[in-house]
């Protein structure tokens, strides 16, 4: 089973794409500073809605194939620095789709 993590899972698109990775059988796990609605109810009925909002490099594990990285996501978002210093994957949206 693939596993990505979102950097900005709150996004339009980014909740959107989660959801649907979910439903395609990936193992899927997702951060955000902020999530307004619908996006937050999007991903609390999909069982994707982060506990706590904030950014938590634990959450970069070495067993992620991919990170997706929002476009609101600071260069120096502490789980962008640490999927780079473990070599993680880490695609935008667009590059993913």
């Amino acid at each position: 089973m693939k596993k990505v993590h979102f950097i900005a899972i709150g996004g339009r698109a980014m909740h959107s794409l989660a959801i649907a990775l979910k439903k395609g059988g990936y193992e899927v796990t997702g951060s955000d500073c902020e999530i307004y609605e619908p996006s937050m109810t999007h991903l609390m009925q999909a069982g994707l809605l982060p506990a706590e909002l904030g950014w938590f490099p634990e959450k970069i594990t070495d067993n992620l194939d991919t990170v997706i990285l929002g476009m609101h996501a600071a260069k120096d978002n502490p789980e962008l620095l640490e999927a780079q210093k473990k070599e993680i994957k880490i695609v935008s949206y667009s590059e993913f789709v």
